[in-house]
């Protein structure tokens, strides 16, 4: 294969990129903004699907080194209602393991030579040049010119303007991260209730989303239904956590003590986390030299849990797409594309039917339905 591949991003989409056409003895170039692989804490955890991100594994030779990751149980959920009564409850089956985000990055990177990755590399602009080249420009001033162009940059992609004018539009969601450390042993109640798995409390328009990481940490996410991102709309941006908390205990005055408890027992760092999405469908007529994949192409909820699954298939499909054509990488574009579209269309269509109906005014009731009908299919 004659053109160099440029991917900026090294998210779990461009690394599984990356991986696979390495495994093929090509060697791809990956820009990165973040300063090295632990500048920030990646996110919490992932169910990897059978069909999607496991198979990107596999095709990335990396599954075992997975399988050495995953969760014991990790896959276990409960829905509750605001009274904190268990309506659903599943146990682990294994069908969809889940792994630290973290993890699984890191075993994507271990595998890359080092020179493979620009760490600090913060892409400013992106030029469109003739015969589908394309001048990148760093935030560092460095210029350069690439021929095969990936944008892996996640939901405020700074390549995705080269191919598609859409930019990603506030759900209605916003979510506040927060964390319980050490939960077995300073809050073995609240461990309890959330389970070994996932717990999801729906009422009210309004939710307690949390999951125990297998280490003793649970993530919870407090779900508000708000027109504007959440600290816009409260002003709780500039507050102290114990303010802040104050204000979310508000929208949760008649749930459940042992639910608030989650809140009141959090730590001091919470994080806003707010719910974006491209258009459902969202797609581009074909441009030489360039291509999207994961959440540069189609951000969606993560109430499909399809996200990062989806970017890593992408990544191994693209991958295979490019092997596949060495002579003409229009032609693999336009093969990876037309896959990779109907798709992401789908899983964007079902995150978004499944995060109107866990926030409509009778949940838990929705997810009650949509779980019985997921049953009924294995049966």
């Amino acid at each position: 294969m004659e053109s160099h591949v440029t991917i900026i991003g090294a998210g779990l989409g461009g690394l599984t990129l990356a991986n696979v056409l390495l495994r093929h003895g090509i060697e791809a170039t990956i820009y990165e903004l973040e300063a090295s692989p632990s500048a920030r804490h990646q996110g919490s955890i992932l169910d990897m699907h059978e069909e999607s991100g496991q198979l990107a594994l596999r095709k990335a030779g990396l599954f075992e080194a997975f399988r050495s990751l995953v969760i014991p149980a990790g896959d276990a959920m409960r829905i509750l209602d605001k009274t904190g009564m268990v309506h659903w409850e599943d146990s682990s089956d294994g069908s969809r393991p889940e792994v630290e985000r973290g993890d699984l990055r890191r075993i994507l990177l271990q595998t890359l030579p080092e020179r493979c990755i620009h760490w600090e590399s913060k892409v400013k602009s992106v030029v469109k040049l003739a015969e589908g080249k394309h001048q990148v420009t760093l935030a560092s001033g460095e210029t350069f010119t690439t021929d095969l162009l990936i944008g892996a940059d996640g939901a405020w992609s700074k390549v995705r303007p080269l191919l598609s004018g859409e930019q990603p539009i506030y759900a209605g969601i916003s979510f506040i991260e927060t964390h319980l450390l050490d939960a077995g042993v300073r809050h073995p109640e609240l461990a309890a209730l959330v389970g070994r798995g996932s717990m999801f409390a729906l009422s009210d328009e309004k939710g307690l989303l949390a999951h125990n990481d297998g280490k003793n940490c649970i993530t919870l996410y407090i779900a508000l239904k708000t027109s504007e991102p959440w600290e816009t709309a409260s002003g709780s941006g500039a507050h102290h956590p114990q303010a802040i908390k104050r204000d979310l205990l508000k929208h949760f005055s008649n749930w459940d003590a042992r639910l608030r408890a989650l809140i009141v027992e959090s730590e001091d760092e919470l994080l806003p986390r707010h719910i974006y999405a491209l258009p459902v469908g969202h797609h581009w007529e074909r441009v030489p030299g360039v291509t999207l994949l994961g959440d540069a192409a189609h951000l969606m909820s993560p109430f499909a849990g399809e996200g990062a699954n989806l970017a890593m298939l992408d990544g191994a499909e693209l991958a295979e797409a490019l092997l596949a054509n060495p002579d003409n990488v229009e032609t693999a574009l336009a093969s990876y594309e037309a896959a990779m579209f109907p798709r992401s269309e789908a899983a964007a269509r079902e995150a978004q039917r499944n995060l109107m109906i866990s926030f409509q005014a009778d949940a838990p009731q929705g997810m009650l339905d949509l779980m019985a009908s997921y049953t009924s299919q294995k049966g």
